[in-house]
């Protein structure tokens, strides 16, 4: 289950939810955030008389939210059988990595332009909090590190691009929370975060793309490793 103590906003500016009520996009957080945790199994099958019975509302806005959640790729319809929820898997999750592998680094070069001295101080400001905690609490680590990368991505002139990372973001929130980080990347971390500080201070926009694209495949690696792992030892 994904711990929620340090659960961040999406940067200002990005509208997460396109829903027609409040209750509405009430009722979307709390089932994206049930199939994204795992509370809601994969391929569990969703139907929308209980869903509705079980939060405290019509169908009307369960089918929206469904509908919602199949745009995101969340959730499947199959003739006959209605909707399920898609599995989080591993291509799931390689597909995540691949596509922000292309942003990250779009996002980073342009920030290094418009980079001032007050986002330079955040950072490392946010980064002495990682680094003092030191993994010791995985859930304030992952909020920070999110607070990091925002600070980085939040003022991108391309709301679309910075969203698709957000919500992406949030998935691999949940996901990385299922397994330890390992000693080679928690250093791994650290020195990446430190290395991209000093690039954004020095103006190297190219320098800076590069090594987040980098901190992008290390991250996927680890995560997918993990995946893998635990794939074989349930089939073991």
């Amino acid at each position: 289950m994904q711990d929620t103590r340090y659960r961040v906003s999406p940067p200002a500016g990005i509208e997460t939810i396109d829903a027609s009520s409040e209750g509405t996009a009430s009722l979307y957080e709390t089932i994206r955030e049930d199939i994204i945790s795992g509370r809601l199994k994969p391929n569990e099958r969703l139907v929308v008389a209980d869903l509705a019975l079980r939060h405290g509302t019509s169908t009307n806005p369960v089918r929206e939210v469904l509908q919602m959640l199949r745009g995101e790729g969340y959730v499947v319809f199959s003739p006959n059988k209605g909707a399920r929820v898609r599995p989080i898997d591993f291509d799931f999750v390689r597909n995540i990595f691949e596509i922000s592998a292309l942003i990250e680094p779009a996002l980073t070069r342009w920030f290094v332009g418009m980079a001032t001295p007050e986002d330079i101080a955040q950072l490392e400001r946010i980064e002495k909090q990682i680094e003092d905690n030191n993994f010791a609490d995985l859930a304030l680590h992952s909020g920070l590190d999110v607070q990091f990368h925002t600070v980085v991505y939040q003022r991108h002139y391309n709301r679309h691009a910075a969203e698709i990372w957000w919500r992406h973001r949030e998935v691999l929130r949940a996901v990385s929370q299922r397994y330890n980080t390992t000693l080679i990347r928690r250093a791994q971390i650290i020195r990446e975060h430190r290395e991209l500080i000093e690039l954004i201070k020095a103006g190297d926009a190219d320098g800076a793309a590069r090594l987040v694209a980098l901190h992008v495949e290390n991250s996927g690696r680890h995560i997918l490793e993990h995946m893998r792992a635990a794939a074989s030892a349930r089939a073991s």
